[in-house]
């Protein structure tokens, strides 16, 4: 099969470019869990349509370090559970739009319940993104 025509940089193709709503939805589970500390397979994801644009409704549970341990300082977990998810709703509202392209108008978090322990991913990057 012979090799597409050359095109200029910049320069679009006819057709339709689309994300499936399952590509969405593994999407914000990645999103949420990495955030959250918890499996992407712990969350759930519901879309619906506000006003055009995209809402995000989630509902996951968030990893908590074990209270029992010496040393378990919520610095080192980036805050509360309150702070920590005001904070991944932006997170993942910025992700999920940047990675998909798709237009979110806002997040909803519901957190149904809590995973004692280390978190399944390190949380240190909202460190590095809050002091760049």
């Amino acid at each position: 099969m012979p090799a597409p025509p050359a095109r200029a940089p910049g320069q679009t193709l006819a057709g339709l470019n689309r994300v499936s709503t399952q590509a969405l939805t593994s999407l914000a589970q990645a999103a949420a869990a990495a955030e959250l500390g918890v499996r992407p397979s712990d969350v759930r994801v519901d879309w619906s349509d506000d006003a055009g644009l995209l809402a995000l409704r989630i509902v996951a549970p968030v990893a908590i370090p074990d209270l029992g341990t010496e040393g378990a300082g919520l610095d080192a977990w980036g805050g509360s559970v309150w702070e920590r998810c005001a904070r991944a709703k932006g997170v993942i509202l910025e992700s999920v739009t940047r990675l998909s392209g798709a237009t979110l108008s806002r997040v909803d978090l519901r957190i149904s319940g809590m995973r004692v322990g280390r978190p399944v991913r390190p949380l240190a990057p909202w460190r590095e993104a809050a002091h760049a």
